[in-house]
């Protein structure tokens, strides 16, 4: 700030300096040309303080990866999925997602809404769509990020402050979603195991959470238990008399 006010400083006092040396050289009105001038050098600097508050401040599209804000989802579909969660962009939405996590609140519940080519969709307890946490629901944080593949945003009802549990994660680009869905996270790893989530509207056999947690508790993957193989046919004859 010092520095901003110092480079000011400068300009104005270069202005008067050219004015003075007008002055000296003409003669007369000397009063009225330093004036202004210094109006002419602090409008020059107010401008290019307002062009500078005008142009649009985007968030980074990437950041560091940070196990405190990274959301790991256990799928039954084969393996972990790793996002990173971005409070710097959605931090009430992000707060939402580790609040509910360390309460085990998604454990167990299935993506019900599976479109292909566009989005899978989960965080819901009753299992249709309907349902949510008992926690109030949040305030929008509509903000510029895209939705890209593997974005992960949270869904809403027809109030854009109606979040609250349930989210969707982006299998194809979708830009028409851009700020009217807050963005929170996106997929870093095992976008593969996403890709494989069970299709429909429900699916017939939904895949489940087994686990989510966030990376710096230090939870263990879960995977699911294999289904034993089917007993083989005895191919012994038949005893006689039976």
């Amino acid at each position: 700030m010092r520095f901003t006010c110092a480079l000011k400083t400068v300009a104005i006092g270069v202005a008067l300096t050219a004015s003075g040396l007008a002055y000296a050289q003409g003669g007369g009105g000397g009063g009225e040309d330093v004036k202004k001038a210094e109006a002419a050098a602090r409008a020059q600097e107010n401008a290019k303080s307002l062009d500078t508050n005008l142009k649009p401040q985007l968030p980074p599209a990437t950041v560091p990866a940070d196990p405190q804000n990274i959301w790991d989802l256990d799928l039954s579909s084969g393996g972990r999925v790793r996002i990173q969660l971005r409070p710097d962009i959605a931090p009430t939405h992000v707060e939402r997602i580790k609040e509910l996590t360390r309460q085990g609140f998604y454990n167990g519940l299935k993506f019900h809404r599976v479109i292909p080519g566009f989005m899978a969709q989960g965080g819901d307890p009753k299992g249709d769509g309907t349902g949510g946490s008992t926690l109030p629901d949040l305030k929008a944080e509509f903000n510029p990020m895209p939705h890209l593949r593997g974005t992960v945003s949270m869904a809403r009802a027809q109030s854009e402050d109606s979040a609250n549990s349930q989210f969707f994660i982006v299998l194809l680009p979708r830009m028409q979603l851009d700020k009217k869905y807050t963005v929170f996270g996106r997929v870093i790893e095992g976008i593969q195991y996403v890709d494989a989530i069970a299709q429909g509207e429900p699916p017939a056999n939904p895949t489940v959470i087994l686990q989510a947690s966030i990376e710096s508790d230090g939870k263990p993957p879960v995977t699911a238990p294999v289904a034993p193989a089917p007993a083989a046919p005895s191919i012994l004859p038949a005893t006689p008399g039976q």
